[in-house]
């Protein structure tokens, strides 16, 4: 690959002790390419058994990319204790793929027009301002997956706030995410879903949620869903039809 001029690289990696920086792409690709002349990117590396001890910052891996002239490079670090995990994106902006997965507090926005499928994971509460910025980088994003068990902590302090619109979601995945949560997608007063949105949910928390499916503030969204999957339950009560009166149900 010595005569390559152009390469675009995308790859995730384990099983290392340290995270993919400007330097290890230095020392073993780009040194290896004389006559590359555009190098774009977008890596994910993860490192495993965290102790705490010496690990690299965003702000560190960022300094690796200093002669990096061509491209703006984007480094964010997350560190995971309770599964003891590290994580390191690197990638050049503007960013290209489709797909944004894993994305923390630490999130440095930007504009993301060609993303449509959205994951989103962290061991701390996600709150209002982080979904209104996730809102706006992704314009255009059509599936969202949430991983978050943490509760919100300012979720009460939020009541003259804006609400929250996704006008391209189609589908939206909740299952294994807090109360919170729920209630953060299916209160009209923090979140407008676009019509036919087809939701994955958690059955027991959404009961809790919609106050037995009767409550009002959640009902304007679940009249939106055209397809509801609900886990930890498979029988549904006969109201619940009327709660949910253009989805499908399983």
């Amino acid at each position: 690959m010595s005569d390559l001029e152009k390469l675009d690289l995308s790859l995730i990696v384990g099983g290392k002790t340290t995270f993919v920086d400007g330097n290890y792409l230095k020392t073993n690709i780009i040194n290896h390419m004389p006559r590359l002349s555009k190098f774009t990117f977008n890596i994910c590396s993860n490192i495993y058994h965290c102790n705490g001890i010496n690990l690299p910052s965003s702000k560190n891996i960022q300094k690796t990319f200093i002669d990096f002239k061509d491209n703006q490079i984007i480094s964010c670090v997350d560190y995971f204790p309770k599964i003891e995990k590290g994580q390191c994106l690197i990638y050049s902006y503007p960013y290209k793929l489709k797909h944004y997965d894993n994305i923390t507090n630490n999130f440095p926005g930007g504009l993301f027009e060609c993303v449509c499928e959205v994951s989103l994971y962290d061991e701390r509460p996600f709150e209002y301002e982080f979904f209104l910025q996730i809102s706006r980088s992704f314009p255009f994003m059509e599936k969202l997956t949430l991983i978050n068990r943490q509760r919100q902590k300012n979720k009460n302090k939020n009541k003259n706030l804006s609400i929250i619109k996704y006008p391209r979601l189609i589908e939206l995945n909740l299952t294994e995410t807090n109360k919170d949560y729920h209630e953060q997608f299916l209160f009209d007063t923090k979140t407008c879903l676009p019509n036919d949105v087809r939701v994955r949910m958690d059955y027991r928390l959404v009961k809790k949620v919609t106050r037995n499916f009767r409550r009002n503030t959640t009902r304007n969204n679940c009249a939106k869903i055209s397809y509801v999957l609900f886990s930890n339950k498979s029988n549904f009560p006969e109201h619940l039809k009327d709660y949910f009166p253009h989805a499908k149900i399983l």
